[in-house]
């Protein structure tokens, strides 16, 4: 509990004002070494730096993901035009520095300046937050956008509805959206709030129905604009404005509308495909056999579960106190009744967002970073209804007792958020790197075995040659070559070009054809997908890879081969 004696209350500013500082660097130093996470390779930094490369910000047909929205990697292009791919990070950070300002504004009007600073500290200091800060993604900046967007909603029906905070809510809403295809969850939940919002909080009668919905569709309308640039590429390039996402019901409709023109209509093209895809409980039963108590308790086990780099515990981390405190925030009745409303606001956003995010069909903590503003808020509210009740029930000879009690939950908050810090301190590994003990290329090769060989092909391959990659992962950024990225075990280069092919000097030449010069490979997995083709396919890959293939470089993971 924080005490009324302005000593001790300058005391604890200036501990939180400690505890701040210390986040925030830890998390300047743990973003300080080359990106080596997987999103960045294969997407964030990949994907611009072929737009640097190539003069323009066209999509790449061959890279699904140049086509999502990228609001954020326009902005990292700048400085890896300059040659720093360690700055985006700092820029992707910048954006949970924003948040934790809304948050700070947001709490010190409603809770004063010392609960602002412990809520401030507790969302940058949550497992997942800072995770994301030290990497290259985009999720901080949907995460920015779509709570300045809410508050904007919050604060527009306490300013007598002025139109300018629901334009820049609008536009908040759309640059979400442009950050990532997860704001179009956002643009779905704050377009149905703004009328519900309005409704809410207005005493007039006058034209209500009618305003309701000229807000509605002022919402809505400026915000699909902010986000049309991205749509509009998209369709003209694919014909749907949200490729690839539902890219069946695009086509479908787009033939459809073709065959309406020419007056052609066949069975085949009016049906649309609507085949069901397996919902997230079923997947989770077929890939990590849960049980039926495991498959009801998953939105709370997303709260104490999590770990990073596993699927199966949604591959990021949160913390419990997210989960338990904002109970809290309801148990007091509140004289302030604008206050009670935009609290259930907040709670409605978070709970809605998880849901429609949860039923997607694949569980990953970074997708609901949207939430975690909302509720690290509620939390903040939970834990001065426990201070208020604590004080309320305890004599006065109690007060030690008291303090000690108080300060446990917001210490144990922080604990568990800083327990994490550290562990990262010994998995990112920042000092080694910004020591000199280890250099650039080291630090890489720690986390990708495959660097060493890489290195090799684009200091020693032709500027412009074409490798086949097998079973790389689609990781590209620190290829220099033109990079064919292929998974035989699937239909692709190589498993067309084996089905087609009676001899090795087949499977020669449709390679040339393609202009592939070498390939680079995963041993283990290349290993075990011959094991599994058939007597002759087996035979030919075998002769090809024994007589017509040279070992350029290797190690004990990976092999880069020329094609003889």
């Amino acid at each position: 509990m924080i005490s009324q004696d302005p000593r001790q209350r300058n005391l604890v500013n200036i501990l939180l004002f400690v505890l701040l500082s210390s986040v925030i660097i830890s998390i300047f130093i743990l973003g300080s070494v080359p990106p080596v996470s997987r999103d960045a390779l294969t997407h964030h930094l990949f994907v611009p730096k072929l737009w640097i490369q190539n003069g323009n910000i066209a999509p790449i047909p061959e890279i699904p993901f140049s086509y999502y929205p990228m609001n954020l990697e326009l902005l990292y292009t700048i400085p890896l035009y300059w040659g720093n791919d360690i700055f985006p990070k700092y820029i992707h950070f910048s954006f949970a520095l924003a948040t934790a300002f809304l948050i700070y504004n947001y709490l010190k009007e409603n809770s004063g300046r010392l609960f602002a600073l412990l809520g401030v500290i507790f969302f940058l200091s949550i497992p997942i937050i800072v995770k994301l800060s030290i990497t290259v993604y985009v999720d901080l900046g949907l995460m920015f956008f779509s709570n300045l967007s809410l508050f904007l909603l919050l604060k527009w029906s306490k300013s007598n509805y002025k139109y300018r905070y629901l334009f820049f809510a609008a536009i908040s809403c759309g640059l979400a959206a442009g950050s990532k295809y997860n704001g179009l969850i956002t643009i779905f939940i704050l377009s149905l709030f703004t009328p519900l919002i309005y409704t809410r909080t207005t005493n007039t009668t006058t034209d209500f129905t009618k305003k309701c919905i000229s807000y509605f569709l002022a919402f809505f309308i400026i915000t699909i604009s902010t986000f049309s640039p991205w749509l509009i590429r998209n369709y003209i390039l694919t014909n749907n404005p949200i490729y690839p996402l539902h890219d069946t019901f695009f086509k479908n409709i787009h033939k459809k509308a073709i065959t309406f023109q020419e007056d052609i209509v066949t069975n085949h093209e009016s049906k649309i495909n609507l085949a069901p895809k397996k919902n997230v409980f079923v997947t989770r039963k077929i890939l990590y056999d849960e049980s039926w108590w495991q498959t009801l308790l998953l939105p709370i086990r997303f709260f104490f579960e999590g770990e990073d780099g596993h699927p199966k515990s949604f591959d990021g981390k949160l913390n419990p106190f997210l989960f338990l405190l904002p109970f809290f925030a309801f148990i007091r009745k509140s004289n302030e009744k604008n206050l009670k409303l935009e609290m259930k606001f907040l709670l409605y956003f978070s709970v809605l967002f998880f849901f429609i995010t949860f039923f997607q069909g694949v569980l990953r903590v970074r997708y609901i970073a949207c939430i975690i503003p909302p509720l690290a808020i509620l939390s903040i509210f939970g834990l001065q209804n426990i201070s208020y009740i604590f004080r309320k029930l305890c004599p006065p000879h109690y007060y030690f007792w008291l303090m000690l009690v108080g300060l446990f939950i917001p210490c144990a908050m922080l604990a568990y958020n800083f327990i994490y810090i550290v562990q990262q301190v010994q998995v990112v590994q920042p000092l080694s790197y910004l020591s000199r003990e280890v250099s650039r290329d080291q630090y890489i090769s720690r986390f990708y075995p495959e660097y060493p060989v890489i290195q090799y092909a684009n200091n020693n391959l032709q500027a412009g040659a074409r490798v086949l990659c097998l079973f790389l992962g689609n990781r590209g950024y620190y290829m220099d070559f033109i990079p064919v990225f292929d998974r035989p075990t699937r239909p692709g280069v190589l498993r067309d070009i084996l089905s087609s092919s009676q001899k090795v000097s087949d499977i020669i030449s449709q390679l040339q054809e393609k202009d592939i010069e070498c390939i680079l490979l995963r041993n283990d997995l290349v290993k075990n997908w011959l094991n599994q083709l058939n007597e002759r396919e087996r035979r030919l890959m075998a002769s090809f890879f024994q007589d017509n293939s040279k070992t350029l470089s290797n190690n004990r993971y990976y092999s880069l081969l020329s094609i003889k």
